[in-house]
């Protein structure tokens, strides 16, 4: 199972200073020495934390894919398709959100319109296109309509359980979606939103994921014990389980 490192938390603590530290491209290195498979980040409309210099220095410098999170907004869908980022994941985005709130809504009929066509564009230029959804059969086919290469599992309401029961519920739930989406479909499944070092090992069961997309616990972590060594212990979680 791959794991894809978020940093866009990184640049969080920059722009809460409007300064240059901490460096982008050091903590996406240091994420490669602590084992992250491909590096993830959210290109947003406001660009409250990541801009287009930082995608441009990660395209150049990664040894590892680097996967950026995107809306449909033309100007940015433009800017990605010049750029060429190994993947790309399409996700809804609101301004007023501090994160993404849920999957794409593809029943809309604006909304899958929008998808598809932007799908269409990246693909042509060899980018690998993911769509962020719910884990829903339903939404699964309208991603494989869509000409999805992948989707993303949204985990938050997994991560957000209380209970056993709960958790044993929502789990259910993203491994049916799982397995019916990489064994019915012959769609990549990856999976994320709100894993931590306490509720990964669950997640890791699940065969048919292909790669976890894990950002802000690790971040969090590593203002206490440094980034390679927060990335290299969920490395572990992952390998272990």
């Amino acid at each position: 199972m791959l794991l894809g490192v978020n940093i866009d938390h990184t640049a969080t603590l920059r722009e809460a200073r409007e300064s240059d530290v901490p460096d982008i491209m050091t903590c996406a290195v240091l994420a490669q020495l602590g084992g992250a498979d491909g590096i993830t980040v959210h290109l947003r409309q406001d660009r409250r934390h990541i801009n287009e210099s930082d995608i441009i220095a990660l395209k150049a410098g990664l040894r590892v894919p680097l996967n950026v999170e995107i809306s449909t907004n033309k100007e940015i869908v433009k800017f990605i398709s010049a750029i060429k980022p190994e993947k790309v994941c399409l996700v809804p985005e609101s301004p007023n959100e501090l994160t993404t709130e849920g999957g794409l809504n593809l029943f809309s009929k604006p909304v899958f319109t929008a998808i598809k066509s932007t799908v269409k564009i990246l693909k042509k230029k060899g980018i690998e296109v993911a769509l962020f959804i719910e884990p829903d059969k339903k939404m699964i086919d309208k991603a494989v309509l869509a000409g999805a290469d992948a989707i993303e599992l949204n985990t938050n309401a997994y991560s957000e359980c209380m209970t056993v029961a709960e958790i044993d519920k929502e789990f259910d739930r993203i491994e049916e979606a799982a397995n019916y989406g990489s064994l019915k479909k012959g769609i990549l499944i990856n999976a994320g939103h709100g894993l931590n070092y306490d509720n990964v090992e669950q997640i890791t069961y699940i065969d048919t994921v292909t790669e976890l997309n894990i950002g802000h616990s690790i971040v969090a972590h590593s203002v206490i014990f440094g980034i390679e060594a927060a990335v290299r212990e969920m490395r572990e979680l992952v390998d272990k389980y």
